[in-house]
């Protein structure tokens, strides 16, 4: 095993090890008075809504609260008001289904729908005429502003890092109010995947005269469908 293997092991590891400790210690977890870490942190999903939303916000993403009956129309807007022409999509996703339907009924409403399907070797050159990337979220954190990614085959961590504008659709009921709760309440000691993304705004980057700028590299913007 060499030395890159053998660390990214020693840090799943010690990550296991960790949610492990947590776990055995969360018999109570509701957010108990007693328990200092979480104290003042029990937050009702309406709570969590708004705080991720001015959280996300503070560091230009672009969040849209919808309703699951209506969030299509707001989609459309989105991508009507950026001229987006081409959108990457996972085929394999609950996601993809409603969207294809959409694009079966209303052609005009939706652009071109581009199956992430090829590994990235032969994928390079579509993935950086791709105008926008479409992706599930895992959950999102309260206390952060953040949005939970774990990427699969159907739904590559690069779609979200390559495309100029990353739309991610998230439950207001996949909110946790601290990334402790998201840990312990999914067991991520037992299904932690090879990697995961925390994702809370656009990339940003201050090496320029230690000026921070937003969208200079990767994902320029980043669009936040939160469905109620």
């Amino acid at each position: 095993m060499n030395s890159s293997a053998a660390s990214r092991n020693n840090i799943l590891t010690r990550l296991q090890q960790t949610t492990e400790v947590l776990q055995k210690d969360s018999g109570n977890f509701t957010f108990h008075e007693g328990s200092s870490f979480d104290k003042g942190k029990r937050w009702s999903t309406e709570e969590k809504v708004v705080r991720l939303k001015r959280m996300m916000e503070a560091v230009h993403t672009e969040v849209h609260l919808c309703g699951e009956n209506t969030w299509i129309k707001t989609l459309c807007s989105v991508l009507e008001q950026k001229q987006i022409r081409k959108i990457l999509y996972g085929a394999k996703t609950g996601l993809a289904q409603e969207l294809v339907n959409l694009k079966q009924e209303s052609p005009e409403m939706i652009p071109e729908l581009i199956d992430y399907k090829d590994p990235i070797e032969e994928s390079k050159d579509l993935l950086f005429e791709i105008d926008a990337a479409i992706t599930t979220t895992r959950g999102g954190i309260a206390e952060t502003g953040s949005l939970i990614l774990w990427p699969t085959p159907d739904e590559p961590r690069l779609m979200s890092l390559v495309p100029p504008i990353h739309i991610a659709v998230l439950y207001a009921s996949d909110i946790y109010s601290t990334f402790r709760e998201a840990m312990i309440s999914e067991n991520w000691s037992s299904e932690m995947p090879t990697n995961a993304l925390l994702i809370s705004g656009p990339s940003k980057t201050a090496d320029i005269e230690q000026t921070l700028v937003y969208g200079i590299h990767g994902c320029k913007e980043l669009v936040v469908l939160v469905l109620q």
